[in-house]
């Protein structure tokens, strides 16, 4: 079987640009990112990787960028080597299994670092973490639609969800996931590779931490995810998002209930109209 390689992109850019190439560059399907003072790094599979989309992008920025081939071995050691453990307040704390555990916090999560979008350092998935806190998810069925790293999935099953339906449309997640589903002995988490949020089935509470346009294409299907009074969290959305996807969920029979910001970014909670 053939190794898989990733592309690392490196963008010349000031912070001010910063969070939105990467709401961009997520879009296009890069899910790792490091910062540098002077650089911005983004990582993307070899498959998936597309130059005129990625040119078409920084042109609009007037950015340059350097790209060079990364096989995965090598991805998993500089990914490893940078990985910093990330605390939500004292809620829950996200560490590799060579951290040492996190004192005072109610939940802890441990991980493989990977490249798999959701490793908690993220601004997006630090808010759903940080929402998930007020949900209660005792009893309840879940839907992790884009589980990325499968922690949100993790973190639902600790908080006493009954069972969870974790899935992704990318073959890396899926296998970064079942690995930190397994290591943190879950037992009520199923994970899925899938397309679309289609599943056919109810859930009490559903979780898109995706971006925009994965969002607004899959809110009918997140809707009929749901039953009246069944709960949304959507993130992966910049501030400047927030009216569109409000605007689009209150079609698709939602109220917004809140939404709470982070360094330019959002997760937004919804409830279904009875």
């Amino acid at each position: 079987m053939k190794e898989e390689q990733f592309v690392e992109i490196i963008i010349p850019a000031g912070d001010d640009l910063r969070e939105l190439l990467v709401a961009q560059l997520d879009a296009l399907g890069y899910q790792g990112y490091e910062e540098s003072e002077t650089d911005l790094k983004a990582y993307i599979s070899e498959a998936a990787f597309d130059e005129q989309d990625l040119n078409k992008l920084l042109q609009q920025h007037q950015l340059s960028h350097s790209r060079s081939i990364i096989k995965q071995q090598n991805w998993n050691r500089i990914w490893e080597s940078n990985f910093e453990p990330v605390q939500v307040e004292d809620f829950v704390g996200i560490r590799a299994d060579f951290h040492e555990p996190i004192a005072g916090v109610k939940h802890e999560i441990v991980i493989t670092p990977k490249m798999s979008f959701g490793t908690g350092h993220h601004a997006t998935t630090w808010l759903v973490m940080r929402m998930m806190q007020d949900i209660d998810f005792r009893d309840r069925s879940v839907f992790d639609f884009g589980t990325g790293t499968g922690i949100l999935a993790i973190l639902a099953e600790k908080l006493g969800a009954a069972y969870v339906l974790a899935v992704d449309n990318d073959e890396w997640c899926i296998e970064n996931a079942s690995e930190n589903i397994s290591i943190n002995s879950c037992e009520t988490i199923e994970i899925q590779k899938v397309d679309t949020a289609e599943t056919g089935r109810i859930f009490d509470i559903t979780i898109a931490n995706v971006n925009r346009h994965i969002i607004l294409d899959n809110l009918g299907y997140l809707s009929a995810s749901l039953p009246p009074e069944g709960i949304l969290v959507l993130s992966g959305l910049l501030t400047d998002d927030e009216k569109d996807i409000s605007a689009a969920s209150i079609r698709a029979d939602f109220q917004h209930l809140k939404t709470v910001q982070r360094n330019g970014w959002i997760a937004m909670l919804f409830c279904k109209k009875s």
